[in-house]
């Protein structure tokens, strides 16, 4: 199967599935097609023999991750930089989501910082284990559990109580395994 099948299977079959990963990330439906897209120029942009929609998928998903996590860092840097540049007219930001009886998980996950947002996505709704949840942010399994006992608080706290391990993930259609 050549790269332009796979890649062409991989978008019919699993694009939504893709475009959800990133959007619980970013919050934001055009962030989220912008992060998909970033991302599959960046899977695609080179051959590669052997090359499944599975394996696509799975790279995809990491290069998802790996570009969330470099845009939050980049703009945090920026933010402690740009003072040095003498403009004072910051842009208007998006105000935070009204906090109503009915808080949706979209709303809570954009209260966290961005590694415990990646970590709370990628543990809760992709139903990863510590361990692999650690391997795919390249961090000790302490800092993964640190991460998430924070976001789980703080979700906790938006949201009410969360799965346990024994409940389905956060995630329709998904089921542990």
């Amino acid at each position: 199967m050549g790269d332009d099948d796979v890649l062409a299977t991989l978008a019919r079959e699993r694009g939504r599935a893709l475009f959800g990963y990133a959007y619980l990330l970013t919050g934001q439906s055009h962030a989220a097609e912008d992060l998909v897209q970033e991302a599959l120029v960046r899977t695609f942009a080179r051959r590669r023999a052997g090359f499944t929609p599975d394996d696509a998928e799975a790279y995809v998903r990491r290069a998802i991750l790996t570009t969330f996590l470099d845009d939050a860092r980049r703009r945090q840097r920026w933010s402690g930089v740009r003072h040095l540049l003498g403009r004072h007219d910051e842009p208007a930001r998006d105000p935070a989501p009204a906090v109503g009886a009915v808080l949706d998980v979209r709303a809570a996950l954009a209260t966290l910082a961005p590694q415990e947002r990646a970590a709370a996505v990628l543990r809760w709704c992709e139903d990863l284990t510590v361990p692999e949840v650690a391997a795919r942010m390249g961090l000790a399994d302490g800092t993964v559990r640190r991460y998430l006992s924070t976001a789980g608080h703080k979700l906790e706290a938006l949201l009410g109580p969360l799965p346990d391990d024994e409940s389905v993930p956060l995630t329709p259609g998904r089921t542990r395994s």
